[in-house]
């Protein structure tokens, strides 16, 4: 009994400990304004290279990895699709495209993001039942139970209290529907560990601060991705919020990590 315990008091202060770090990293670290503010500042900042840049620096696989996060959905009831920190839309508009639900609602704090978005719809996709608007992840203006799939592709990282916006996924999720969250990661194999680290640490910083001239956006890319509770430490979080049948999945060599969870039935 005591083992038991003594672990769970650990795990606690271990995930309370990765919660603290990753709420205290910001991407403008000599500003006071809160994480939310500065995550909003640095997406209206760097929007206008955004898409380039996500597909430069990950050479293209970025979009391996959503069609492989959305394929788990083909057999599950994704009627209504709830994309959480949708940036421009290229998880929404991808999710239409695979999945044909009936609706697809993409929020995000980022106007100019939001605008960009909406206009690659409308030049793109005119007709689409997608619908982009400003929203805050951890204070969802939707009733209870709207959604019947809800997704992230790289956004949580950036929320300002992780257990929160999971909070307000579950509670907008339709009892049984699913949740998926796509997360960049850290590969542990080597070389690829290695690899990627210098990558991370200096190269991409580099780039991204010439293109987007953005000086800080790329620094805090590699630290807020440091720092997030991922693997099972995340895991953890999801099934404290209430979620089960949780799993996760590496992607190429770990660099991206696929979480797939649910909403409990009303029979269960």
């Amino acid at each position: 009994m005591f083992i038991f315990t003594h672990k769970h008091i650990y795990l606690n202060f271990a995930d309370e400990k990765r919660n603290h770090g990753h709420m205290s990293v910001k991407p403008y670290s000599d500003n006071n304004e809160s994480k939310k503010s500065q995550v909003r500042s640095m997406f209206n900042n760097i929007a206008h290279r955004y898409d380039f840049l996500n597909h430069f620096l990950s050479a293209g696989i970025d979009r391996y990895w959503r069609k492989k996060a959305l394929l788990f959905l083909k057999d599950k009831d994704h009627s209504s699709i709830l994309d959480i920190a949708t940036g421009t839309g290229d998880f929404a508009i991808l999710a239409y495209k695979m999945l044909q639900p009936v609706t697809v609602t993409g929020i995000d704090i980022s106007e100019k993001m939001l605008a960009l978005g909406n206009k690659k719809i409308a030049g793109k996709m005119p007709g689409a039942k997608i619908k982009l608007i400003t929203g805050d992840s951890e204070n969802l203006d939707f009733k209870d139970h709207t959604f019947q799939v809800v997704t992230v592709a790289f956004g949580v990282r950036n929320f300002e209290n992780i257990e929160k916006g999971l909070s307000e996924m579950y509670r907008v999720l339709k009892p049984g529907g699913w949740m998926v969250i796509l997360e960049f990661s850290k590969p542990v194999i080597f070389p690829v560990k290695q690899l990627f680290g210098l990558y991370f640490k200096y190269i991409l910083p580099l780039i991204g601060t010439i293109i987007s001239t953005d000086t800080k956006a790329y620094r805090y890319l590699p630290e807020s991705v440091n720092l997030f509770p991922e693997g099972k430490n995340f895991i953890r979080m999801l099934e404290k919020t209430g979620f089960i049948n949780c799993s996760f999945k590496p992607l190429t060599f770990g660099i991206a990590t696929n979480y797939t969870a649910r909403k409990p039935s009303l029979l269960q």
